[in-house]
């Protein structure tokens, strides 16, 4: 089993920047790829970014490419998303979620074997 749990959302202003952790306990990542999704009121969990645990592949969804940045800590078992000049239309609900296949289909939600709780990000006008 793996155990994630996120943190760092928050409500932010236009511009302003957050960064997201997803600290993982349990079973240890070994080759799996990590992601970040998220999911608005009344819309699909979408994409955000993900990045294997070895290896460094990375791969963003084309609305965040340029303003948000993934990474992991092998020392700490923690995934961080940077998110800078936040937009409201960012505004969701942020997921960290665990895929322990290899590196495919990194961008579809039902590939995913473990999630977190979430956690809100609100950008104001």
């Amino acid at each position: 089993q793996v155990q994630l749990v996120e943190s760092g959302g928050g409500l932010v202003q236009a511009g302003d920047s957050l960064r997201l952790s997803c600290a993982s306990s349990g079973r240890t990542f070994s080759n799996y790829a990590m992601g970040w999704f998220r999911q608005a009121p009344g819309k699909e969990r979408e994409f955000v970014a993900a990045i294997s645990w070895i290896g460094g592949n990375i791969y963003y969804a084309d609305s965040v490419k340029g303003r948000f940045t993934i990474s992991r800590d092998h020392a700490k078992n923690t995934v961080y998303l940077q998110m800078n000049s936040l937009k409201p239309e960012d505004t969701a609900v942020y997921y960290c979620a665990a895929d322990t296949r290899p590196w495919v289909r990194v961008a579809v939600p039902s590939e995913y074997d473990y999630w977190g709780q979430g956690t809100q990000v609100t950008v104001s006008s």
